[in-house]
């Protein structure tokens, strides 16, 4: 492949719902402009894009994928990203290098929530968008159902350029209005056929024109006014249109079959904005001119080669003879390969221009999100907003002893995906693993058996309960024992009652019945004691302790006998100090669709949660709700609610205060801990 400039270059983000066929159609793509030799298949495990082996098991896109290609000279950078809601972390990598989204949706269906979200995600940084409706290649193609479908939410701003003219259920040719022209598909070839006028090709061409014309003012007066337009005054239209983010083209086409991905091709490089018209960031102005500044928007943590980092330059370029400065850390890095990848294959290359996308190996100390600058004039570009993990859980490892093993999978997994998190929960000493939804933990699990060779399972993670006390008692602890020589004595009277910060220990000695030097002693053995707990071994809290008497010897106490004497009276004062356990509430606000309302409140419910209101969220169509929720019954609400909203609902929990829990459900607790001793 030769070497292009920003003018010459596209990055396009494919995204989408799971299941549509984006990865299948970036393989028609390749196919079609001979970047690849063949056309591979998903379910075959041959496909550019899907190289993982997790992807090729499971036949679906779990991560983001760079394809490049050349089409009317000029290059274009696919970046196929996973439909599934679980590898939404793909998306945010995509739409990061991408200076367009290129929606996949497939006909029959209603507005995808994949789609939808796509459109969104494109939206948010200001990107050109466009739709394919691909699989026109089956019976009883109900593209236009699709169509109508997509037009209900953009109306005038969808523009038709790409449809298929059907005849008894199946498509006959497509019509481009761009260029004004039909075109029947054998064996993927085009055949040029005169612009048939049944079906829905009239209304289609009255859409697109008008769209076309919405771009230009004076185009919408002649129209409104009926003139035609010349096919010079279209283009530039559609062009000015869709780089604007005023309208977003259409295509049919069908991946499988190639019908329609050259007029999708074209398309692409007549219509979507290069690398040099729309990649500058704030002050970076895209091009080759200038110190470097470069995003990185993707790590793979490749077993073979090493660290690889994949980067969008957005001005400068990557070569042999750049320092590696991290805008982040501010150190500078020796860099390693600099490649250009088409799926998995890897090719050596000089440099890496402005606009275009490569990867560099063994930056150690680079990081998704981070800015490869000059240091001499150093930059920081926006990082990437990936989504927050939603469900956790506690990693059981199969084998003793390989828990440091685990921890140091998935600290290089979280290299490659940062919607992963992982932590030591010190209470429950459990390593706990939260992602974005089961298969992407599953995939996760998977990964540390074939990269790592560790094999775990996974369970619901114990919840960090508290323990405290409702009633003021007094309790007497006496250690006395006398083993020839010196014996051990230590005698306190304690006050226990509940307070509202975590732990006070005061004293009240009158006379020195207990020495000061023994104070500390009778803290740290109380310390001890609510650390474990009393009725189920979790720390215990809101308790003040007031040392106000005892006795000593002059030989035999110590510090050991006075803080086994506390251990002492906090066993003896606990049963009549009406302990109970504390459950931690957190506060969960929760966005879903209006219709779906009534069914999240209903499992709130379920869950012992209180509504604390409701109202409309800042999108169209959504409600926001606040509750206040038991932690301990959130394990599954983020899969209800994905399964209840369609993927369109989200939510955040975060953790408010503890408060008693019910009895029944302080008894099952004390009852789990009693079998778990």
């Amino acid at each position: 492949m030769k070497a292009y400039t920003a003018n010459e270059i596209r990055n396009v983000c494919l995204a989408g719902h799971g299941g549509r066929g984006k990865t299948t159609l970036a393989e028609a793509m390749l196919f079609s402009a001979k970047a690849t030799d063949r056309f591979g298949k998903v379910a075959d495990g041959t496909t550019v894009c899907d190289y993982d082996s997790e992807e090729k098991r499971r036949c679906l896109s779990v991560s983001s994928a760079v394809a490049p290609l050349e089409w009317n000279g000029g290059k274009i950078n696919l970046i196929d990203t996973p439909g599934m809601f679980d590898f939404a972390g793909g998306i945010a990598e995509g739409v990061r290098a991408a200076e367009a989204v290129l929606i996949v949706t497939a006909p029959g269906g209603t507005y995808d929530v994949g789609a939808a979200k796509a459109f969104k995600a494109a939206q948010k940084r200001g990107l050109s968008a466009m739709f394919a409706v691909t699989r026109c290649d089956g019976d009883n193609i109900a593209f236009y159902k699709t169509f109508d479908a997509l037009k209900e939410v953009h109306e005038g701003q969808l523009c038709p350029v790409v449809v298929p003219f059907i005849e008894d259920s199946r498509v006959v040719c497509y019509v481009d209005f761009s260029v004004d022209k039909a075109f029947k598909y054998v064996n993927g070839k085009p055949q040029e056929v005169p612009v048939p006028e049944g079906g829905r090709i009239a209304e289609m061409r009255d859409i697109f024109t008008e769209a076309v014309a919405s771009a230009d003012e004076e185009l919408l007066m002649r129209f409104f006014d009926g003139e035609t337009f010349t096919q010079e005054e279209i283009s530039k239209g559609l062009v000015e249109g869709v780089q604007a983010g005023s309208i977003y083209p259409v295509y049919a086409c069908a991946g499988y079959t190639l019908d329609g991905v050259d007029l999708l091709l074209n398309g692409i490089t007549r219509c979507v904005p290069t690398a040099a018209q729309a990649a500058s960031e704030g002050d970076v102005t895209c091009g080759e001119n200038g110190s470097l500044a470069a995003i990185c928007f993707k790590t793979i943590a490749d077993p073979f080669v090493g660290k690889m980092s994949f980067f969008k330059v957005v001005r400068g370029k990557i070569s042999s003879d750049v320092q590696g400065f991290n805008a982040r850390t501010g150190e500078s890095e020796r860099l390693g390969k600099i490649l250009r990848v088409t799926g998995q294959k890897q090719e050596d290359v000089p440099a890496i221009v402005a606009g275009d996308i490569g990867v560099v190996t063994k930056l150690a100390g680079f990081k998704t999100g981070d800015t490869l600058t000059d240091p001499k004039d150093p930059v920081t570009l926006e990082g990437l907003d990936f989504p927050a993990p939603c469900l956790s859980m506690a990693v059981l490892v199969s084998k003793k002893g390989e828990e440091e093993k685990v921890a140091s999978g998935i600290n290089r997994l979280l290299e490659e995906d940062p919607t992963i998190s992982f932590a030591v929960n010190k209470e429950t000493r459990e390593q706990v693993l939260s992602g974005l939804g089961e298969q992407h933990l599953d995939v996760i699990v998977s990964k540390l058996k074939t990269k790592f060779g560790v094999e775990v399972t996974l369970k619901v993670p114990k919840v960090a309960y508290r323990e405290t006390i409702r009633k003021k008692v007094e309790a007497q602890g006496r250690h006395k024992k006398q083993s020839g020589g010196h014996g051990q004595f230590g005698d306190v009277y304690i006050r226990f009652e509940p307070c509202d910060e975590e732990f006070i220990f005061d004293e009240e000695i009158v006379g020195g019945s207990v020495p000061k030097q023994y104070f500390p002693a009778v803290e740290k053995g109380l310390r001890e004691c609510i650390a474990e707990g009393f009725l189920a071994g979790y720390p215990m809290v809101g308790l003040k302790a007031t040392l106000y008497f005892g006795s000593y010897h002059a030989v035999d106490s110590s510090e050991m006998a006075f803080k086994v004497a506390a251990h002492l009276a906090f066993k003896n004062g606990m049963p009549n100090a009406q302990p109970t356990i504390l459950e931690p509430i957190g506060t969960l606000k929760a966005i879903m669709p209006d219709e779906n309302l009534g069914d999240i409140m209903g499992d709130i419910t379920k869950r012992r949660g209180r509504v604390l209101g409701m109202g409309a969220a800042d999108e169209p169509g959504l409600q926001e709700l606040d509750a206040e929720v038991p932690m301990a019954e959130m394990g599954d609400f983020s899969t209800i609610l994905r399964s209840v909203t369609a993927g369109r609902g989200s939510f955040s929990l975060e953790f408010t205060r503890y408060e008693d829990a019910p009895a029944n459900v302080a008894a099952k607790v004390i009852e789990d801990a009693k079998e778990g001793a």
